[in-house]
């Protein structure tokens, strides 16, 4: 069995490569289903223009795929929502430098 905790933390090992901070805490992962061996995730991008798209989907695809009992991955990038800095984890805003509210 596969645990949504599990896929986040797998998750977490992902960086867009021009922030130094993993997809999750940037708030970039919208939803993780999961049914019997294959996981589903919804992600979104800091921007529609990012070059980086192709290689961050198939990184976060990568590392699902790591985990044990995972046999498909699927990764659909979606712009709705848009992402804003909003979604940003407190985690990650203290990785950014953002001041304490």
């Amino acid at each position: 069995m596969i645990s949504e905790i599990e896929v986040m933390n797998a998750l977490k090992e992902c960086k867009d490569p021009e922030i130094p901070v993993n997809i999750v805490d940037l708030g970039l992962i919208y939803d993780v289903s999961i049914l019997d061996s294959t996981v589903k995730i919804k992600m979104t991008l800091t921007t529609r223009g990012c070059h980086m798209s192709t290689f961050i989907a198939e990184e976060a695809k990568k590392k699902v795929m790591e985990l044990p009992n995972v046999q498909e991955a699927n990764v659909e990038i979606v712009w709705d929502p848009p992402w804003n800095p909003d979604m940003i984890s407190p985690e990650g805003k203290k990785l950014l430098g953002f001041p304490d509210n």
